[in-house]
């Protein structure tokens, strides 16, 4: 009962239930409409071919008299058929005709009749055997002549095909009833074993296992749909997860260390035997590392800021090309004094609707991160080069160098938050960099690719113009 239950509060067997009560409810109209249709057609055949048999016999009893009626009577009572005919004197005795057995009030009165009745050459056994032999609907009226004329059909067959049609709607109903809940009942297992997977899945997703998945069956169907699109969110999940459990990681080896050394100095700073010399010292180590935690902070608010999509209020017509050479102007000493030399080729006048702010800041980390990590070869001089230019419906900013560069299989990982290649982690930064950059050209409907240089890297932030 309980399975029944379950079945039942299914959206599919219920609609599945509405539907073969409306059909029912139609098909019963319809073919009662139908069969009522048929039976009034065919009775109305018949009351007309019984007037225009009576017309025809009554001119002939005009014209012709007694003996031209008893002979055409006699004629027609003789052909096979539904036809039935009588003929008798004022009297009531039978003439001529083809059914003898027929109420004494249709014989005493004119109009229309109908009455069950017994052929001839039946005795009363045999009635009794077989029961009713016919039903018949009769026109009595007295001729011209004085005779008695009963001009009718027999409409057994009628009532027999009426009989039909409704037997066989009877089985076609119950055929429909049967069929359909079987097909709702299958159909609403189907379904409930669909639901039923997910469901375990989900459960065992919430008890920490983030690697299940959905079975997708070859069936392509909704639930087929369905499933891709919650794998496709779970695999998000699960790399959201492991992403934050690194940069939980990170964060707290990146912020261990400036912490550590915070304590170590104020400790120095308040022995008794420590001099306003050391004292000072402590203060401004305390700062320096209090302005580190704090630009890693800041990173990672404006990551978040840029990954959550900035209000619209915050972007407007942007000159890229100005943004791009006044960052180039303030870096390109920084470039000469580790002897490198610095490039630019910025197209005029590439606007972008955008935000300045951070638009400025991908590119400053950009500049930044090839500076702090350039490596120049020997026998070759060492170039930063930042390019602007509009191409294909396209903003392309690239930061371009020809040092050691990123092995193409960590081009993916170096975007992601805390991650840094130099695994000793003694290099100035926190790993937010590259992460910024990447959040700021998503959120601007664009993306950042890191490509080879051959040597060297370049980096580009494609955004749509």
């Amino acid at each position: 009962m309980s399975k029944i239950a379950q079945l039942w509060r299914t959206t599919t067997v219920r609609l599945t239930a509405i539907f073969i009560l409306l059909f029912v409810i139609f098909s019963i109209l319809l073919l009662t409409f139908l069969a009522y249709q048929s039976s009034i057609q065919i009775q109305q055949q018949q009351t007309r071919a019984i007037d225009r048999e009576v017309e025809a016999l009554r001119n002939i009893d005009s014209r012709q008299g007694v003996r031209g009626i008893v002979f055409a009577l006699a004629r027609l009572a003789s052909q096979p058929g539904p036809g039935l005919y009588y003929l008798g004197d004022n009297s009531g005795l039978q003439i001529v005709g083809n059914i003898d057995s027929i109420p004494q009030n249709v014989l005493e009165s004119e109009g229309v009749f109908s009455f069950d009745y017994n052929g001839p050459g039946f005795d009363e056994q045999d009635v009794n055997a077989e029961g009713r032999e016919g039903y018949a609907v009769v026109r009595s009226l007295v001729l011209d002549s004085g005779l008695r004329l009963v001009v009718g059909r027999d409409v057994i067959e009628r009532r027999g095909f009426t009989a039909i049609v409704f037997q066989g709607f009877f089985y076609a109903v119950i055929g429909i009833l049967v069929f359909s809940v079987l097909a709702g009942v299958i159909t609403s297992r189907r379904v409930l074993k669909r639901i039923d997977a997910i469901n375990a899945t989900s459960a065992k997703i919430m008890s920490g296992n983030l690697s299940e998945r959905i079975p997708v069956t070859k069936a392509n169907d909704e639930f087929d749909t369905l499933a891709t699109s919650l794998n496709a969110m779970l695999d998000r999940i699960e790399g959201l997860m492991q992403g934050l459990k690194e940069v939980t990681d990170n964060v707290a080896h990146d912020l261990k260390t400036p912490l550590t050394r915070l304590r170590t100095k104020a400790e120095a700073a308040l022995r008794e035997s420590a001099g306003g010399e050391t004292q000072r010292q402590a203060l401004e180590t305390t700062i320096s590392e209090s302005d580190k935690l704090i630009k890693t902070f800041n990173a990672l608010l404006m990551i978040a800021r840029a990954e959550a999509g900035a209000p619209s209020g915050a972007f407007a017509d942007v000159d890229v090309s100005a943004v791009a050479a006044d960052v180039a102007e303030l870096y390109e000493p920084a470039a000469e004094e580790q002897g490198l030399a610095f490039e630019t080729a910025i197209a005029p006048d590439v606007r972008l609707r955008a935000n300045r702010e951070l638009i400025g800041q991908a590119i400053v980390n950009l500049i930044e991160n090839a500076l702090k990590y350039f490596e120049p070869a020997e026998g070759r001089a060492g170039t930063i080069r930042v390019a602007v230019r509009s191409a294909g419906g396209r903003v392309l900013i690239e930061v371009a160098d020809n040092g050691p560069g990123i092995p193409a299989e960590d081009r993916a990982r170096v975007v992601e938050r805390f991650v840094r290649l130099e695994k000793s982690r003694t290099e100035p930064g926190s790993g937010l960099g590259l992460s910024l950059v990447n959040a700021v050209a998503r959120l601007h409907k664009g993306e950042f690719r890191i490509e080879d240089n051959a040597p060297g890297v370049r980096a580009v932030i494609d955004l749509p113009a």
